[in-house]
């Protein structure tokens, strides 16, 4: 593909996202004020109206005629980071007790009664930074979903019992057994988070939890999470679709108006992690294969450097055509996947590479590769096709994901948590479509040192658990 057709194509995800970002949204008892809002590629988008009802309850409309849906989206401001000490899991605990009843929903009805309507996207899912809930439903239906999510904001713990609490644990300790201790490599992340970031650190632990921690809690602690923060003046309510604005706020106004608003504690901001020289990790694991894993502290989501980074990702590895693909596995055949992502987050992000070794090569013959491969980066920065490329796929991809009705609903809460301004989508298109090439190489110059970063090497051993064993500490 030219340069000049990876220009176009970079153009016309560009506009199908100007399309999709002409959002609108009313307000009901206070109002955002309008501010100028910034012109992306000419064409100039309109600002959202922020409400917030009078207990606190952030509220924002994306009024969406083209299909008669209408996506409900709530977003609670807690996460694993949010999670005191010896308490680690109960943000994930309650993405699950949420979904079991409140006063008026019978035990195990939440998915029923929806099932009834013909509801989609219905689920909900925590991370160290928000816990949401989400469903997608015939816009004739949009009181069922804002009174299940409001009698569970409201009245979750009139229903909560032992039998409940102790249910719900036991499925989230499951869900440890099967997605971490007993996959194949399924700790190390966790050994990664432990040496990056230092003790009482909120990203320290991973958003799972841990079984101790589970196994210590009391349905009274569980009790005492919730009433801290899962209260109106924490969430954000995001309603996109089909909708007649009035009549809505209405019926937000009917459900969850009357809850009263909670007393939310000052959550301290940790200093950004910062590296003094390269540590070394050695793990062994029940497994058939090495892996290398490289793991650097980056800017927080949406900060400078940021989106820098999620391009320099896509250059490396993303494509049968990209750096370390090429290099790694085509080239040398020393690795069988290899992988580089910026994992954004609010107090701070991580950028990690991540590859799997063919049989018979070493996690040692991978890293020697990855750099080679991250000096030439550093020193000769990217070519104008290699940025194209890269603009392209990250455009694309968030065009695909806001043509989906319950997508937008999504990011418009994640922009607006992550940047106060949920019509963050222009200025979002404008950090890649702006990155240039020099860019790109000071990004890895400054955040992906050689001498500053967590060298993860993964090796193969008889009888060592398959979600891996640290072995010697970190050096």
């Amino acid at each position: 593909m030219t340069s000049r057709t990876l220009r176009r194509a970079a153009r016309m995800a560009l506009a199908a996202l100007i399309t999709l970002a002409s959002f609108t949204s009313t307000g009901l008892v206070t109002r955002a004020a309008r501010a100028e809002t910034p012109s992306v590629a000419g064409a100039a988008l309109p600002a959202i109206e922020k409400t917030r009802l009078g207990n606190g309850l952030e509220v924002i409309l994306h009024v969406d005629h083209r299909t008669p849906i209408v996506s409900v989206n709530v977003w609670y401001h807690v996460g694993s980071k949010d999670e005191p000490a010896g308490k680690n899991g109960f943000a994930h605990l309650f993405e699950h007790i949420m979904f079991q009843g409140s006063k008026h929903v019978p035990e195990d009805a939440y998915f029923l009664y929806l099932e009834r309507v013909g509801a989609t996207d219905v689920n909900g899912t925590t991370n160290p930074d928000r816990t949401n809930y989400y469903e997608t439903v015939p816009k004739n239906r949009l009181s069922l979903p804002l009174w299940l999510e409001s009698d569970r904001m409201g009245f979750l713990l009139s229903h909560v019992d032992e039998l409940t609490f102790a249910g719900q644990r036991d499925v989230v300790k499951n869900e440890r057994r099967q997605n971490y201790e007993n996959a194949p490599y399924g700790l190390v992340g966790q050994f990664i988070h432990e040496r990056l970031y230092p003790q009482g650190h909120p990203y320290r632990l991973l958003t799972i939890g841990t079984p101790q921690d589970l196994d210590a809690a009391s349905l009274e602690d569980v009790k005492s999470f919730f009433r801290t923060w899962y209260s109106p003046n924490n969430a954000t309510l995001v309603i996109s679709g089909d909708i007649d604005t009035k009549k809505t706020l209405e019926l937000v106004e009917k459900y969850f108006g009357p809850i009263p608003s909670g007393s939310i504690p000052a959550r301290s901001v940790p200093a950004p992690v910062v590296l003094d020289k390269e540590a070394r990790l050695d793990v062994v694991a029940g497994v058939e294969l090495p892996r290398v894993y490289l793991t650097w502290p980056t800017p927080a989501m949406f900060s400078p450097g940021d989106g820098e980074l999620d391009l320099v990702a896509h250059i490396l590895s993303s494509g049968k055509t990209s750096r370390l693909y090429k290099k790694l596995v085509y080239d040398l055949q020393i690795a069988q996947d290899v992988s580089a992502y910026q994992s954004s987050g609010q107090l701070g992000s991580t950028f990690e590479i991540v590859a799997t070794a063919q049989p018979g090569h070493t996690a040692q013959e991978m890293l020697k590769a990855i750099d080679e491969e991250l000096d030439t980066l550093r020193s000769g920065g990217v070519k104008d096709a290699e940025l194209a490329r890269a603009k392209t796929s990250v455009l694309s991809a968030l065009t695909f994901q806001l043509e989906k009705n319950a997508n937008r609903a999504d990011q418009i809460n994640a922009y607006n948590q992550y940047t106060g301004d949920p019509n963050y989508l222009p200025k979002d298109i404008a950090r890649y479509e702006g990155a240039t090439g020099n860019a790109l190489r000071e990004a890895a110059r400054r955040h992906l040192p050689p001498d500053k970063r967590i060298v993860t090497l993964v090796t193969p051993e008889k009888g060592a658990p398959v979600a891996g064993r640290l072995r010697g500490g970190a050096r």
